[in-house]
């Protein structure tokens, strides 16, 4: 039996069908199962090249939120062969889940530094993004800021961001929490709090339009939104013109970065043709449309930046291995609410 169904986010019936049947039905020569957090548009260049290299088809899943739970669920009838995934909290509920399954890959263990793998292969890192400050260009003449700064009192009212319960906001406090523990992230929490211009909401994007606004001066982004509004979105260029990227640093370290991240799944049906995407999501061809379309940092060594992510200055990343700060995570968001940051 051969099964000729795509994953897609439409496709409901095709996938429960999928679900139900023998794991032996889900392999198919030439074909990868992929799970994926990036959006389809974003990703499915990467996925046509990979195809056009070594013949073998993507078929694509994509969602904004449960599909290591819908691994899970699925357990071991599940067609997932891969699980795409854009920051380290999805990476973390993957690994707590049970349903990534450990590789060993000279290439991959070759051009991912230690820091943004899993020791002991669960996942591994492609592409890096930091949490970084967007700046009133007019109203903020500073070019430099640590993350301690933001809890500044000369900030009072002028900080907007989106919730602290946030993936990339939980995972920024989770890092602080390595650096400076708990009594002292509560007391950031607190001063960063007493400084916010509004109620925490929205997304990174409309936190430029609210700095444009001149709804408050300074606040958290990821480094790709900024880019994305500037080069790829029109009607939010504006909000990018009227802002700036700074590259903050921990005031004992450097800038914060998340990942995104693969992992194989446990019940993998082709792991074969899983190991040479992952494989060749870490090649050079890759890792350079990775920077050129998506606006991320290589997590190989030796590509060039992106124009516009060039531009935002020279990227000095935080040694803290991703590992170490997503065992933070459940602190970091029980301080949050602790100090009532959201309310």
């Amino acid at each position: 039996m051969k099964t000729v169904c795509r994953l897609a986010a439409t496709s409901v019936l095709c996938i429960a069908s999928l679900a139900a049947a023998p794991a032996a039905v889900l392999a198919e020569d030439g074909q990868v199962n992929v799970y994926t957090y990036r959006e389809a548009k974003l990703i499915q260049p990467l996925f046509d090249a990979f195809t056009n290299d070594t013949g073998i088809k993507v078929n694509m899943l994509s969602a904004s939120s449960g599909l290591e739970q819908r691994i899970a669920t699925e357990g071991a009838n599940s067609p997932a062969d891969v699980l795409l995934t854009v920051d380290l909290g999805r990476i973390q509920d993957a690994v707590n889940l049970g349903i990534a399954q450990p590789i060993k890959s000279e290439t991959l263990d070759a051009v991912v530094p230690a820091q943004y793998r899993h020791p002991d292969g669960l996942w591994y890192g492609i592409s890096m993004r930091a949490r970084v400050v967007y700046a009133s260009k007019e109203r903020v003449p500073q070019t430099a800021i640590t993350y301690e700064e933001l809890a500044d009192p000369k900030w009072k009212g002028k900080i907007c961001t989106r919730s602290g319960q946030q993936i990339y906001n939980n995972a920024l406090f989770a890092a602080f929490l390595a650096h400076h523990g708990e009594a002292k992230t509560e007391e950031w929490l607190k001063g960063v709090k007493a400084n916010l211009a509004q109620k925490p909401s929205g997304g990174d994007r409309e936190v430029a339009r609210d700095i444009a606004a001149g709804k408050c001066d300074i606040g958290l982004g990821n480094t790709y939104y900024w880019a994305l509004m500037l080069n790829k979105e029109p009607d939010k260029k504006a909000w990018a013109e009227a802002t700036k990227v700074i590259l903050p640093t921990f005031a004992d370290g450097g800038t914060h970065v998340n990942v995104s991240a693969v992992v194989v799944a446990k019940n993998a049906p082709n792991k074969a043709n899983a190991m040479k995407l992952v494989e060749w999501l870490v090649s050079e061809q890759a890792q350079r449309m990775y920077a050129d379309m998506n606006f991320e940092y290589p997590v190989r060594g030796g590509i060039a930046l992106n124009p516009t992510i060039a531009a935002y200055g020279t990227l000095k990343p935080d040694p803290i291995a991703i590992t170490k700060i997503a065992d933070h995570k459940a602190a970091a968001a029980k301080l949050v609410d602790k100090v009532g940051f959201d309310n």
